[in-house]
């Protein structure tokens, strides 16, 4: 067997990633001979139809812990030193609440059960030395998306290479334990200094993370004594984080992590309400002098709360967190324990305001849920990339080869998984592989952090769809000729791909335009039809009887052959303007781009970059008229 022997991935096939993923594992493992290379496809071939892995990380004692009991809602990580805080724990879905499967270096398993109210157990009843990670199986929905993974804490974030970062964060250098995305925890610093950059930088390209899976949380943002709100110099440090780290992380958002554990995972019960209530009713400076001093506040005997009421709500609150629901319950913003727990909730900094895509803990963690399946995609390539450099013998060998053409650069499989384009071109720009001024990082990095189109180009929410289409276009003209200055390699190939998804915006917009009737010269046909073009008829018909072309651009190339008006070649409303008709051809063009990359005979290549001229000609001729 040789390597052009394999069979492609099919145009045809759906165009979810993992989907064609899923295809190419099943195609390589038949035709695998070695066990081990077909162990290492199939654990491939898994973690695609597996919830997303995000780990947890950070350094010790940075309320990592914490804000994993938060994440999942209950009390489950241990926030003290114990036996459980130096193993690799992974929180998974089961339907077997409470069970512990404790998998041991030498490959067998032992199996504990968590305690009442949700705890791992201080004992495990195994020499901690012999345990590859705990497996804790819990029967909630949101782990149906998602396995959360608790590391054990580190002083540095240094990382020598891959093996050494992925051994150090999730138990052992093995390919079932790489993290998908991963939530590191920082701790709460006035300033990042050059060193810590470049050791995140470091850890986060070491782990295979780049900023379309790394979240960079700041915990513990309410321990600063000197500030009586926190708030302001926290947003404003993460704000400077995310601009240093803009290219290695998704987001850098600050977090309360005892108050978001708290409101999630251990809500106020009636005693202490009660306690914060009679605490309201103090006097403000005589209760802020008590604060000012915790072990003063625990033992106090002259405080109308119970002493051991007080050091639970130190425990639970803090100094912060005691301020906080003290002023809410003296202005009547809280009536009752429930109301009150999601008043710290909010103070906690966990959740977004409103629907923000960005800015807080919830909303990274509901951008990777969003991105689930297309970041295990990513992480798949990735990881079929490294199997076809496996060394390997005969029919083997080839196979090998036969994958990796299908993932080549030149030949890329990105270019059929249109979901990883943005995050192809991210993890470039990250890597130093796609170089850009800060106008066209900007443009990158909004595209790979935002849903909406209108956040994604840097609109206000809201924007009219012409208003987007003409942003998707002037940004269109500067990635078509970063594209065209790098052709043929990886950074050309990465402007493409940006290219690709700013023209499909300009085509939902203009679709949408035309729909609601408005815009330049009546947008359904108030304008003045414009002629044909004229096109290589033999081109077209060379590219229409190729089984490589889907059948959507083969109707397109009927059109483009036979309209009897401009609008009608491009498939647009009849009567477009010139701006809308050069977003149409815009958008073909890139389509057609992309077979110049797939398996064709030369006449068929040729053919196929002919229509390209074509398109791109149209573009040139009706842009900005």
């Amino acid at each position: 067997m040789t390597a052009s022997s394999a069979p492609p991935v099919s145009p045809a096939a759906p165009a979810s990633p993992a989907d064609l993923l899923r295809r190419l594992c099943d195609t390589t493992a038949a035709r695998l001979a070695g066990a081990e290379l077909r162990e290492l496809v199939a654990q491939v071939r898994a973690g695609l139809d597996s919830p997303l892995r995000v780990a947890v990380a950070g350094a010790v004692s940075s309320g990592k812990s914490t804000l994993v009991n938060a994440l999942l809602g209950l009390p489950v990580a241990p926030v003290d030193a114990g036996e459980c805080t130096f193993v690799v724990t992974q929180y998974e879905y089961g339907p077997d609440d409470g069970l512990i499967t404790i998998e041991l270096t030498d490959g067998t398993t032992a199996r504990s059960r968590l305690l009442p109210g949700h705890r791992l157990p201080a004992d495990l009843g195994v020499d901690t030395a012999r345990i590859r990670r705990l497996r804790v199986s819990l029967d909630l929905p949101s782990l149906r998306t998602v396995t959360i993974v608790d590391t054990p804490g580190m002083n540095t974030v240094t990382a020598v290479n891959e093996r050494a970062a992925r051994s150090m964060l999730f138990g052992s250098g093995e390919e079932d334990d790489r993290a998908q995305a991963m939530i590191y925890v920082l701790r709460y610093v006035q300033k990042f200094d050059d060193t810590t950059l470049a050791e995140f930088r470091g850890l986060t390209g070491a782990c295979g993370l780049s900023c379309v899976n790394t979240l960079a949380v700041l915990g513990q943002i309410d321990r600063r004594g000197d500030e009586e709100d926190p708030w302001p110099t926290a947003r404003r440090l993460a704000a400077g984080g995310y601009a240093d780290l803009r290219t290695s992380v998704f987001d850098v958002v600050p977090v309360i992590g005892l108050l978001a554990e708290t409101a999630r995972a251990r809500p106020l019960d009636a005693e202490e309400f009660a306690a914060l209530s009679a605490l309201a009713g103090l006097d403000p400076d005589d209760l802020e002098d008590y604060l000012l001093d915790l072990e003063d506040f625990r033992t106090a005997p002259d405080l109308p709360v119970p002493t051991g009421v007080r050091h639970r709500l130190v425990e639970r609150l803090h100094r912060y967190g005691i301020r906080t629901a003290v002023d809410a319950l003296r202005r009547g913003e809280a009536a009752d324990p429930s109301t009150l727990t999601a008043w710290l909730l909010q103070r906690s900094g966990y959740a977004s305001a409103g629907r923000a895509s960005t800015g807080s803990v919830a909303a990274g963690i509901a951008h990777f849920a969003r991105r689930a399946d297309q970041l295990k995609a990513l992480d798949a390539l990735t990881r079929l990339r490294r199997i076809a450099r496996t060394p390997a013998l005969g029919s083997d060998r080839a196979t090998l080869d036969a994958l990796a053409a299908q993932l080549d650069e030149n030949r890329p499989i990105a270019a059929a998984l249109a979901g990883l384009r943005i995050f192809a071109a991210a993890e470039a720009l990250g890597r130093g592989t796609l170089v850009l001024g800060e106008e066209m990082a900007g443009e990158l990095l909004r595209l790979a952090r935002h849903d909406d189109p209108a956040e994604q180009l840097g609109l206000p929410a809201g924007a009219p769809p012409e208003e987007i289409a003409a942003a998707a276009t002037a940004a269109s003209t500067r990635w078509r000729a970063l594209a065209m200055m790098n052709e043929g390699r990886t950074a050309g190939h990465r402007a493409r791909d940006v290219l690709t998804v700013l023209e499909d915006l300009v085509i939902a917009a203009l679709d949408a335009q035309a729909g609601s009737g408005t815009g330049a010269g009546g947008g359904s046909g108030g304008g003045t039809p414009l002629p044909p073009v004229r096109v290589d008829a033999a081109a077209v018909e060379t590219l229409r009887a190729c089984p490589a072309v889907p059948a959507d651009d083969r109707r397109a190339l009927e059109l483009l052959l036979t309209g009897t008006e401009l609008a009608v070649q491009l498939g647009a409303p009849p009567g477009s303007p010139h701006a809308e008709l050069a977003g149409y051809a815009a958008a073909l063009g890139a389509r057609f781009r992309v077979l110049t990359h797939r398996p064709l005979t030369l006449r068929q290549r040729r053919a196929a970059e002919r229509i390209c001229d074509a398109y791109e000609d149209i573009w040139a001729r009706h842009h900005g008229a």
